[in-house]
């Protein structure tokens, strides 16, 4: 090994490390001058008025506990009755929608399509 070239990396491993401390109190520097730049007497205020701007307190919950945010209802199984099978081919026959058919009967677009495929009124693909 070279120690001239040793040398030389040692002095840049210092310059570098030099650097970064250089940078570190500069944005702490500018950090601190923020509130006075932008017209607030202390960071406490500065802090509150960005909270205020973001609309939220803390956290990604704004300020609320976990436990706090209520689950969504989980909607209720449909019951696909004979009736319902009669009326969706009855509608399937009219030439209306899955979606349409959905809203009138009261049930989902993926059960519609289950009734469908159950009385083979589903095109096969090809």
């Amino acid at each position: 090994m070279n120690p001239d070239k040793l040398k030389e990396l040692t002095t840049a491993r210092t310059r570098v490390a030099q650097l970064e401390a250089e940078i570190e109190n500069e944005l702490r520097k500018e950090l601190a001058g923020l509130p006075a730049r932008f017209g607030f007497n202390s960071t406490e205020s500065f802090i509150s008025a960005v909270k205020a701007a973001t609309g939220r307190n803390r956290g990604p919950t704004g300020g609320k506990k976990v436990s706090a945010v209520k689950p969504t209802k989980r909607r209720k199984r449909a019951k696909i009755t004979d009736a319902i099978r009669a009326e969706v081919k009855k509608l399937v026959q009219e030439g209306k929608t899955g979606l349409v058919i959905a809203k009138a009967v009261g049930i989902s677009l993926p059960s519609v399509q289950n009734v469908k495929a159950s009385l083979g009124l589903v095109k096969k693909k090809k």
